[in-house]
């Protein structure tokens, strides 16, 4: 008979209830729990990376399901959220073919057509929603999902990140899964800071404009890559992630700002003659960005290669005043909700009167912030209640509209404009 322990055989700790198991092994509470959390979290780890493995289009999101999602969170732009919606769903049906799934009604006529990926840009002024669209989308797809900031890239062998860095996020957020990540979507943000600087010639390169959309182009047409797992700078003993991007789809998102004036050459040069009247009427000026083109892409400083290998051109219309009233209100996360829920973790109901909301509105389009204006200036009006109200004991509170007034009038308007 084996001699009963008086302490853990796991932690060795004594003088705490134990459970006794075979040869007189003994575990504690505190071990059965840590235990249990291991094997827990590897068993969410192994569901993340078997969610996903199986497509079957019958139960994936259809296009207007995936724009309905979006409407939750998103205000308006409609167009663009139309073409992110039916690229999505038709990167699902490319892998599903890719992989060799079943495809319910496919007709045998088209089985040995290879459908290619459709790679999007989008356009659109600061603070329209691309960035948010795209967090948006992420949050319903089976498949990788990464946001990478193009500001950072500079050609290889210069400081700053290489561009190889966009596949090394898609990576780690595949939890290093190649499978995974060779099917992924990757969105890269301020795609119009990496333009041509000028169309003259230089005695200096320009590592963080033309020679980055170079070195992007074997990454969006499709190509084995040599990826570092683990980021930073490659060196000869580092192993390589060979990723495959030919089933990647990019994203590209980017202000373009002052692509109105590129716009405005290109439409003047067609009105001209006797119909020129009638042609400069059809043509709204206050809403250029609608009319953009490949060709002002390419006038604005990206290269024809990589404007080739970004097909689908797409606009975000910029923000009316309608448009910016309901942002404050109407999204699952609005930042009013926002507040309302924070304060009610302090027991304070909290209202905003909507002459208050219309107040914060039109200094957003006073300072030209767009909708992370709405934020910068909601934020300038809470603070100092949000210091206050919860040692004053309350059950409600109302947001005036000469409140409102009193604290973004005494506030720092250039610091709010630099918060954006």
């Amino acid at each position: 008979m084996s001699k009963r322990k008086d302490s853990c055989s796991f932690c060795g700790r004594s003088g705490v209830p134990l459970f006794e198991g075979l040869d007189g092994a003994c575990i504690c509470p505190d071990c059965i729990e840590q235990g249990h959390l291991l094997i827990a979290e590897e068993n969410k780890k192994k569901e993340k990376r078997q969610a996903g493995t199986d497509f079957s289009l019958g139960s994936l999101p259809k296009p207007q399901q995936i724009k309905d999602f979006l409407d939750q969170y998103v205000i308006g732009q409609d167009e663009a959220k139309r073409y992110l919606s039916v690229a999505v769903y038709n990167h699902y049906k490319r892998l599903a073919l890719v992989e060799g799934a079943a495809v319910p009604g496919q007709a045998q006529a088209y089985k040995d057509v290879e459908i290619e990926k459709s790679n999007i840009i989008m356009v659109g002024p600061t603070g329209t929603g691309k960035t948010l669209i795209a967090r948006t989308i992420a949050k319903m797809l089976t498949v990788p999902f990464t946001i990478v900031d193009a500001t950072v890239l500079t050609e290889a062998g210069y400081v700053g990140e290489d561009v190889e860095s966009i596949l090394t996020r898609l990576y780690q957020e595949a939890d290093c899964d190649l499978k995974k990540t060779e099917r992924g979507i990757v969105f890269i943000d301020e795609i119009d800071k990496i333009a041509r600087k000028s169309d003259n010639p230089s005695i200096t390169r320009d590592v963080s404009g033309e020679g980055v959309q170079q070195a992007m182009l074997k990454l969006l047409e499709g190509s084995v890559v040599n990826v570092p797992p683990k980021g930073g700078r490659k060196h000869p003993e580092q192993e390589f992630v060979h990723i495959n991007t030919q089933n990647i789809l990019f994203i590209c998102g980017g202000a373009f700002d002052g692509i109105e004036r590129k716009i405005a050459q290109r439409l003047n040069t067609q009105v001209v003659g006797f119909e020129a009247t009638q042609k400069a009427q059809v043509i709204d000026k206050d809403n250029l960005l609608q009319y953009v083109a490949p060709q002002d892409l390419k006038a604005y400083g990206l290269i024809p290669e990589i404007i080739g290998r970004l097909p689908i051109l797409t606009y975000l219309q910029p923000l009316d005043r309608a448009s910016l009233r309901n942002i404050l209100t109407e999204p699952k996360n609005a930042i009013t909700r926002q507040y309302q829920k924070l304060l009610s973790l302090d027991g304070v109901e909290l209202t905003f009167e909507p002459e208050a909301l219309d107040y914060i509105v039109d200094k957003a389009i006073e300072y030209k912030l767009g909708a992370r204006g709405l934020r910068s200036l909601t934020e300038t009006v809470m603070m100092d209640l949000m210091y206050e109200i919860p040692s004053q004991h309350v059950s409600r509170f109302t947001v005036t509209r000469a409140l409102a007034e009193e604290k973004i009038s005494r506030a720092d308007t250039n610091r709010i404009r630099n918060a954006v």
